[in-house]
């Protein structure tokens, strides 16, 4: 008999370190850990056999080293990481068309249109589970209720490698005894302020009036939290989400304070931000660079293109003379570039000029050339590896580095 909770929320348990696990069958039962191998790394993901030394997402990799120095510390391999990911989210999408993925390892289904054919939501997750596991080799846990909400804190409580139900009417059970630090828009400043007003559990929030909340939070903020307390969520799953922005940042293992090396990392970046946009078929209109000091403030800046983009040179030039206006004090931290105000690109034409040169103004005729050649160059990278072919600049960049 239907519940009537026909909202999933699935989620791949440790699934970087999972993926390793299952690609190297000597790593399976050890400790694994995934994130940047520098001094100044996080980890991105920790085995559940690391998780018992204490070893969880975002933590310094330092100090995951130091809790367990016998466990495996690998570099993240992305292209892996999408490959499996394209394989669950294949699989989902057997069931009902209504998928929205949230990142490469979860995602939320709305199956109530799937219950004639597939049976109730906990049949339908009951399936899934077993064909992730015999399809992939990987682990999923499974939340089932009503709201996205529900669904959410309901797979997150049945890991590792489970399964709840959360039937009609008794959400506010589960919800109430919950931190209040498990609902959406509660990050340290706003708990912070929640404290003051004696909150610590969801039940906490949801006993204060809503004006209470408004007046501590603001409008908007106030109101969300309110609604969610009282699991008022009304949002559907849309699996046509529009992407927003596409970018690429990274920490570095020391400050830098060189112009040069700084000019030459925008110009890797946007490759990698072009070479996305351009898988994604979309193009950017506003270019955003990120940068953080040593002492971690972070400041952007940002230009908006009169034509949208996907071209590498036409990003690196404008993230390069932002990059030029900003002061780099004793040295910058983190850099970033971001393509924002997304447009599709597809049926976009382009054919191959061996003669294409830098480039000019979205639209015009150096545009075309050189789109066609990075798009020629993606073909290379897609049968050859990602080091097969790139820029002489970075090229060159690299080998300066190597004989310094």
């Amino acid at each position: 008999m239907s519940t009537g909770a026909t909202i999933l929320h699935v989620d791949l348990d440790a699934f970087y370190a999972s993926v390793e696990q299952l690609d190297d069958p000597r790593l399976r039962g050890r400790p694994v850990v995934v994130g940047g191998l520098g001094p100044r790394g996080v980890v991105a993901a920790a085995s559940y056999e690391a998780r018992r030394f204490g070893i969880h997402s975002a933590i310094p990799m330092g100090r995951a080293r130091r809790a367990c120095p016998d466990a495996v510390f690998l570099a993240p391999r992305f292209e892996r990481y999408g490959e499996a990911s394209t394989q669950v989210m294949a699989i989902l999408r057997a069931v009902t068309p209504l998928v929205e993925p949230l990142a490469l390892d979860e995602a939320f289904l709305d199956v109530a249109g799937a219950r004639r054919l597939h049976g109730s939501g906990e049949e339908i997750a009951i399936e899934l589970r077993r064909r992730i596991r015999s399809e992939t080799g990987l682990v999923a846990s499974v939340g089932i209720a009503t709201t996205k909400l529900v669904a959410k804190l309901a797979s997150e409580l049945a890991k590792p490698d489970g399964l709840l139900l959360v039937p009609p009417g008794t959400e506010l059970e589960l919800l109430h005894p919950l931190d209040v630090g498990r609902l959406w828009g509660v990050g340290p400043a706003t708990r912070k302020r929640l404290e003051g007003l004696g909150v610590v559990t969801i039940g906490d929030l949801a006993a204060l009036p809503e004006q209470a909340l408004v007046d501590a939070l603001g409008q908007s903020s106030g109101r969300h939290l309110h609604a969610l307390a009282w699991n008022r969520d009304d949002r559907p799953v849309e699996p046509n989400r529009e992407v927003k922005s596409i970018g690429h940042e990274e920490t570095f293992p020391r400050d830098v304070a060189e112009r040069a090396v700084l000019q030459r990392e925008v110009r890797r970046m946007a490759e990698r931000v072009a070479e996305r946009l351009r898988r994604a078929e979309r193009a950017g209109r506003t270019v955003q660079l990120k940068v953080r000091y040593g002492d971690f403030r972070t400041i952007t800046r940002s230009r908006t293109l009169p034509t949208a983009t996907d071209v590498a040179a036409e990003i690196a030039t404008v993230a390069s003379a932002l990059l030029e206006a900003v002061e780099l004090r004793d040295g910058v931290r983190l850099l970033g570039v971001t393509a924002q105000q997304l447009e599709p690109t597809a049926g976009v034409q382009t054919s191959l000029d061996l003669d294409a040169s830098r480039g000019g103004e979205p639209g015009d005729e150096g545009h075309d050339r050189r789109r066609a050649l990075e798009v020629s160059v993606d073909e290379v990278r897609d049968r050859f590896g990602a080091g097969a072919v790139g820029p002489a600049s970075l090229i060159e960049g690299r080998r300066g580095d190597r004989s310094s």
